[in-house]
Order: C-alpha cells, then sequence, then structure tokens
C-alpha cells in the first residue's frame, strides 16, 4: 500500500499557508481587530484555553477593544493571558469587562510587529518543510516496500520540492505584504 499522498501533501501545504494569513490578520495595524486576540490563551480550570472559549471579545469603538468574561473568577486570568501574549496593551479591568484600547503605533512598536510577521512567516514555512519531509519519507518508504521504482521515487520527489518551492514562495508574498502594510500605515 502506497503511502505518498500529493493531494494529501498539498493539503497540508495550504493549510500552514491558511493559518499563517489568520496568524497575520491578528496583527493590527492601527485599527482595533477582534482576531487580534486570537493568539491569547489564559490559565482557567487548571488548563490553558484560547480566550474565545471564556469571554466574548467585541469592538465597540474603532481604537478599543472588549472582552467580556463570563465568569467573574476568570476575570483575572484573563488579564495575565493578554499581558501574557505581548501584543502591547494594557488591560483595564471592569467589573467582568476587560477594556484594551489600542495605543497609537509608534515607529518601534511597528518595527516589532514587522518582526513578529517575520516570526510568523518563519514557522510557517517551518510547517511547509515538516510537510516536505514527511512527503519525502513516504516516498522513500514506499520505494523501500517496492510500490514504486528508484525513477517514480525521484519524480514524485521533484513534484514535492516543487510545491514546497511554490508554498514558501506564497508564504513570503504574504508576509511582505502584511510588513509594508504595518509599516506604511
Amino acid at each position: 500500500m502506497a503511502q505518498y499522498d500529493k493531494a494529501d501533501i498539498e493539503r497540508r501545504m495550504n493549510g500552514a499557508v491558511e493559518s499563517l494569513k489568520s496568524d497575520l490578520g491578528g496583527l493590527r495595524t492601527g485599527r482595533a481587530n477582534v482576531s487580534l486576540l486570537d493568539p491569547v490563551v489564559c490559565e482557567v480550570y487548571g488548563a490553558m484555553m484560547p480566550l474565545a472559549q471564556v469571554a466574548t471579545v467585541s469592538s465597540p469603538e474603532p481604537r478599543m477593544l472588549s472582552v467580556q468574561v463570563w465568569d467573574k473568577s476568570n476575570v483575572s486570568a484573563v488579564e495575565k493571558g493578554i499581558t501574557k501574549a505581548n501584543l502591547g496593551l494594557n488591560p483595564m479591568t471592569d467589573g467582568q469587562t476587560v477594556r484594551l484600547p489600542m495605543p497609537d503605533l509608534t515607529e518601534e512598536r511597528r518595527k516589532e510587529l514587522a518582526k513578529l510577521a517575520g516570526e510568523y512567516g518563519e514557522k510557517a514555512k517551518i510547517a511547509v518543510r515538516n510537510v516536505r519531509r514527511d512527503g519525502m519519507e513516504s516516498l522513500k518508504a514506499d520505494e523501500k516496500s517496492k510500490d514504486i521504482s528508484e525513477d517514480e521515487r525521484k519524480r514524485h520527489e521533484e513534484d514535492v520540492q516543487k510545491l514546497t518551492d511554490k508554498y514558501v514562495a506564497e508564504i513570503d508574498t504574504v508576509v511582505d505584504k502584511k510588513v509594508q502594510e504595518i509599516l506604511t500605515q
């Protein structure tokens, strides 16, 4: 039974790019965006949970995020989670609501956000390369089990490399576009 599946490899590489786009959507460019808090996790009930599972995030004003915590006992955990996420936001608690005013983007903060966008891009490239490695290993296993010939393996390895190059170039394009957006607004 052959292990190599080109469609699966392409799906997984595309998933890495989509995940990157989602992560970059959370990087703010001057306006409050609820997706900014997507990477925030809080330690509640003895486990790490995404903010979306313990509170409702809204944007009542263009430069303000509001986090309505469902359980009053989790307010401090939500504050800690937001602070640990290193998003450059100062949480202000008002009962069960945590308000997050958006500070103006300084030149220094813009550079930090651009650097963070680059780090997200690098993580996505690593994910794509890991998928490539898995594909290459499955091709070698297929050759070893005599499911494919050495020539077929080499041809498929070229296909996997072309897919990898395509998705790495797409990641570079997405990151460059986001960095330009951050630095110019």
